[in-house]
């Protein structure tokens, strides 16, 4: 008989947690959860589910005046933004649902509210109600960061923007990374005027410069506006609700909404962690070897709450090997080598492997191959929105360090190519494979 009330006890219901919570009792351990908001997490509630459901809303707005040069004769159409929104919240209630009968259906006993650390083997939750387990997993996630100048109370982050009534005539969103980018064409699409206040000098940095130059044209010619090297000075709220946006070396900017998207922080203040010595990084990150343990040797941590790689297929993999090596009898670690990524920007943007520049500081000398094309769905819609294919290759061995696509269904196209850039795969390989054609994809096996 275990000394403990649980083998393992997690905080936090979102991805990481749910699937390490999921696993550890198939695996015969007696597991306990605390989540005190809604089970799912960042993902499935308030990030990249309910997001790519806006995002395909609005690929509406292009699609319905692309169908008319197909020969479909389509009326001018208006937009309920009200109809999408509910609609999109509907559905993460019922994936809401789904993950509450996995975690029912494997045993889990979850627990509606929040929990903290209070020794190594024990938790106390909000009721007062103290439980032990012999090991803590803290699987937190991370939330919106909130730059702190004057007026920043007057802004809204990606959280609320699921939420609103309606869509502003004038939305200025701050940052340059992936969710600026994303909900900047959501909006835009939806008719909104959008402004995109950067701080810095240029967006998307962690991608290739080539993919992310063209995105940045291709948004100006969509009409959205850019500010650069413009950190916030103040935000004034008129009468009327609207605001006066002031930044550095730039005039002020009006807009009906401001939304931060300048990052996310790890969500481990006031889980007691301090006090039993964890220690912590940069931002607020738990810290934590290659098992996932901190230094504590009861206490683990996943997800984004370590600040590792803030992706959700990452925190699952996460919980996955913790699951298995704790719980499973196979121990394995996650290999954080050639993750791929994607930006669901209009058009999106999709990566595997090194940049340009990261390769070329590397290696020293590498082989660029590129496709620089118009989709043929482009072509006859006459649109002039081109797509860039872009390889990146070790000059010696010609094996493929990098692959960058902006363009229709890049996220889609490159998942499979990832694969081969994991495997190791020279350029040759993906010469040797006959392409499929007309797609976009062929691209892939036919560049120069």
């Amino acid at each position: 008989m275990s000394d403990h009330d649980f083998d393992l006890f997690v905080i936090g219901g979102g991805s990481g947690g749910v699937r390490a919570a999921r696993i550890s009792a198939a695996h015969g351990a007696k597991v306990a959860m605390a989540e005190e908001y809604r089970v799912g997490g960042t993902c499935v509630i308030r990030g990249c589910v309910p997001k790519k459901l806006l995002i395909y809303g609005a690929h509406f707005a292009e699609d319905l005046k692309d169908a008319k040069r197909f020969g479909w004769q389509v009326p001018e159409c208006g937009f309920d933004w009200t109809v999408l929104r509910d609609n999109v919240l509907a559905d993460v209630d019922r994936l809401e649902g789904l993950y509450q009968n996995t975690l029912d259906s494997h045993g889990v006993q979850v627990f509606h509210q929040r929990a903290v650390v209070t020794g190594p083997n024990e938790v106390q939750l909000a009721d007062g109600t103290r439980h032990t387990a012999r090991i803590i997993l803290i699987a937190t996630g991370a939330r919106p960061a909130i730059p702190d100048f004057p007026g920043a109370e007057h802004g809204i982050t990606s959280n609320e923007a699921f939420h609103l009534d309606s869509v502003p005539k004038r939305i200025s969103i701050a940052g340059g990374g992936y969710i600026a980018n994303e909900f900047a064409g959501i909006f835009n699409e939806f008719g909104a005027k959008v402004t995109i206040i950067n701080r810095g000098g240029e967006i998307l940095r962690h991608y290739d410069d080539s993919v992310r130059d063209r995105l940045l044209q291709i948004s100006i010619k969509k009409g959205i506006d850019f500010r650069f090297h413009a950190p916030f000075e103040k935000v004034e709220k008129k009468a009327d609700g609207t605001l006066t946006i002031h930044v550095t070396g730039h005039d002020p900017i009006e807009a009906d909404l401001l939304m931060f998207a300048t990052g996310r922080l790890p969500n481990s203040e006031g889980l007691g962690l301090e006090a039993l010595g964890v220690e912590m990084g940069e931002r607020g990150a738990i810290k934590v070897d290659g098992d996932s343990r901190t230094n504590v040797p009861s206490i683990f941590a996943v997800g984004d709450v370590t600040d590792r790689v803030q992706l959700t297929p990452v925190a699952i993999r996460e919980g996955q090997a913790f699951a298995d090596t704790q719980f499973g009898g196979t121990p394995r670690r996650v290999d954080y080598g050639c993750i791929p990524s994607a930006v669901f920007s209009h058009p999106p943007i999709a990566a595997v492997g090194l940049t340009e520049s990261q390769a070329r500081n590397k290696y020293g000398t590498v082989k660029i191959y590129t496709s620089d094309f118009r989709p043929m769905k482009n072509v006859l819609a006459n649109r002039d929105e081109r797509a860039l294919y872009k390889m990146v290759c070790d000059s010696t061995t010609n094996r493929v360090l990098g692959l960058h696509m902006i363009g229709p269904d890049a996220p889609e196209i490159l998942q499979a190519a990832a694969v081969a850039v994991k495997a190791g795969l020279t350029k040759s390989q993906f010469d040797d494979t006959v392409a499929l054609h007309p797609t976009m994809s062929e691209e892939l096996v036919l560049l120069k």
